[in-house]
């Protein structure tokens, strides 16, 4: 009877914990929509309403191990404009995995590394996040994209947002890629190569 009782509880807890999760999204969904609204953005690419795109976007963010990538750009162009959304989104993505790694090598590893060694990582980090940017491309499935017309030096221009979904397991496998790929033009990354692979599989990207 005391096990009935503890996992009774503990659905109870769980139904609770749902339901105020699903009130706290809700509330932030109408804040978002009255946000953009009154900034003036507008779906782009799309025949979905403005809250249908959030609704949906919120909806896939739900499923376990998947997270949220942004990508930005302005142009004059919204042709151009999209093309740049995507390779925003892939550079964010880059550069804070690439800053992920720096900051687990410099602390689990800086103290035993050499100076030539460092100075070495330092290209790594490089190289590794050009090699992601490219992998991390076909792992981004775009969810909704706004754009809202804005002044640059005095000429009509386009604001952009984009975001996109990504799989949390297919991220892993394309920085495991961008490794692979980065090291076969490092001696201290083929040196390191376990630890340093340890630190790409955890890597993240805060949701």
């Amino acid at each position: 009877m005391a096990i009935c009782l503890g996992l009774s509880m503990n659905a109870s807890a769980q139904t609770a914990y749902s339901k105020q999760k699903a009130k706290q999204a809700k509330k932030e969904y109408k804040q978002k929509v009255k946000k953009l609204n009154k900034e003036g953005w507008q779906v782009f690419g799309s025949s979905h309403t403005l809250e249908m795109s959030l609704l949906n976007h919120y909806e896939a963010l739900e499923k376990d191990d998947v997270f949220e990538v942004v990508g930005y750009a302005t142009s004059a162009s919204k042709n151009v404009g999209k093309d740049k959304l995507m390779m925003s989104a892939c550079t964010a993505y880059a550069q804070q995995i690439g800053s992920n790694i720096k900051g687990r090598i410099v602390e689990d590893m800086g103290s035993t590394l050499t100076t030539e060694e460092l100075a070495e990582f330092d290209h790594f980090y490089s190289a590794y996040e050009n090699k992601v940017k490219a992998e991390i491309r076909g792992e981004l499935h775009p969810s909704y994209s706004i754009f809202r017309e804005v002044e640059v030096h005095g000429k009509k221009a386009f604001e952009f947002e984009a975001y996109y979904i990504v799989d949390a397991a297919g991220a892993s496998r394309a920085r495991i890629r961008a490794f692979q790929q980065a090291a076969q033009e490092s001696a201290v990354a083929q040196k390191y190569a376990d630890q340093v692979s340890k630190f790409i599989e955890e890597a993240f990207v805060e949701e």
